[in-house]
């Protein structure tokens, strides 16, 4: 029996008995995804040219050391779904959604609207990778080991459902660089992509995650991370993600070991087009911390939605939780939402929440323009320092901004959402005099 074949055919049926995302789904009232046709490719619009780009053009997952750091150990395996022995080394230990009869408990309802996304995932899911970083006695070695690594997706066919899993061993230190930039080496066709990651800290593991998202105007991306962090681990993400037809970032964060801490910081950048940022931190374990934060720009007639959620469960004593949601329209008539909200179901905990939307501040632009600067570089100047300072605060430490060079990317992506040319830089302010 094909066991591959067998898991496929029942995806599909669980689909069908559940259906798709319904419109009123909370978590997609905003921006509703394109129905399940589009994800599986059997929409009337789907490209019936084959896209199937060669690995060896730098297709799929590609790994790569960052820099010239030591390294520490990462056991990598690439996997194909459709083989039954590398299908269940796959999916070995990952959670499946669950759809409850009659009425579901409260920190469910999320998951349970998004399950769809899952079942389509499992459904067309050919090819995944799984990362071991530390080994298997990573613990044991004393003093902390740290693992720099890049980790590079480019499509491989017009519509696919890649798989990223990755266990980060109890002690170790990680720093990984994930980019999904649209380049000529693959598919240049408009792409329909529906990723999932699995991402698993150990005791005492940190891991500092920057993901750098930019999809074709035309494309329809759905990326669905889920973590879970054992006891003190330490989970620190930077995000970078513009706009697409429909992009969606979603990321459900598990913080169950005692004193588990998580910080999520997101800029997204919508020129007419869409994004949106789901984060969901649910704590289970005592004295554990979140964050989330995220500047949202947009313009033209882009929607860029930000919907932030923090559970703190009845027995998650000392918990403490912020949420900080910025929306800056920088021209036309965008439509920004920003949504935090807070569930608290313990008495002894810290917690706070806000949302403010507005322009640019006009004595940051006045005093730029002093400088000799023209407006759009001005605005430039003003919106890479913000987005400097979200990602420094993210991880904590703005000399670790400077040496993943984030500094060339963050101009690049912020000149193309003001208009302007990506590949020149922005006009800098002339030097101090002494």
């Amino acid at each position: 029996m094909d066991t591959a074949r067998a898991d496929i055919l029942a995806a599909r049926h669980r689909l069908e008995d559940a259906g798709w995302v319904p419109r009123n789904a909370d978590a997609f009232r905003h921006l509703p995804p394109p129905p399940a046709a589009v994800w599986l490719g059997e929409a009337p619009e789907a490209t019936s040219t084959p896209c199937d780009a060669h690995p060896l053009s730098g297709a799929g997952w590609t790994l790569h050391p960052l820099g010239d750091t030591p390294q520490g150990r990462v056991d990598a395996r690439w996997l194909d779904a459709a083989d039954p022995a590398q299908r269940q080394e796959l999916f070995a230990g990952l959670p499946l959604p669950t759809h409850p009869d009659g009425a579901m408990a409260p920190d469910t309802i999320a998951q349970h609207d998004a399950a769809p996304f899952t079942w389509v995932h499992r459904a067309l899911c050919r090819r995944g990778l799984r990362l071991r970083i530390g080994g298997e006695h990573a613990n044991s070695r004393g003093a902390a080991e740290t693992v720099w690594i890049q980790l590079r997706h480019q499509p491989r066919s017009a519509v696919e459902a890649p798989m990223l899993v990755i266990d980060v061993q109890e002690g170790m230190h990680c720093v990984l660089v994930e980019t999904h930039h649209r380049e000529p080496v693959a598919c240049e066709q408009t792409v329909v992509q529906n990723l999932h990651a699995h991402i698993r800290l150990g005791a005492g593991a940190t891991l500092q995650h920057l993901r750098s998202v930019r999809p074709g105007a035309a494309d329809q991306v759905a990326h669905h991370l889920q973590l879970q962090l054992g006891q003190g681990a330490r989970y620190e993400q930077g995000l970078i993600a513009t706009g697409g037809r429909y992009h969606l970032q979603r990321q459900e964060v598990g913080l169950a070991g005692e004193r588990a801490q998580a910080h999520s910081a997101g800029l997204l950048l919508a020129a007419a087009a869409n994004v949106e940022q789901q984060v969901r931190m649910l704590h289970t374990g005592e004295r554990t911390h979140s964050t989330i934060e995220t500047l949202a720009l947009a313009s033209g007639a882009a929607r860029a939605v930000v919907n932030a959620h923090t559970r703190i469960a009845p027995h998650a004593a000392d918990a403490e939780v912020r949420q900080r949601l910025t929306g800056v329209p920088t021209g036309g008539q965008p439509r920004l939402v920003l949504r935090p909200h807070l569930e608290i179901h313990h008495d002894q905990v810290q917690a706070a929440h806000g949302a403010t939307w507005g322009a640019l501040p006009e004595d940051a632009l006045f005093y730029a323009r002093q400088r000799g600067l023209d407006e759009r570089s001005a605005r430039g100047l003003i919106i890479e320092g913000m987005a400097s300072a979200l990602l420094s605060r993210a991880f904590g430490d703005p000399q670790f901004i400077e040496s993943l060079g984030l500094a060339g990317l963050l101009r690049e992506v912020v000149a193309q959402h003001l208009g302007g040319d990506p590949a020149a830089p922005m006009a800098q302010p002339e030097a101090a005099h002494g």
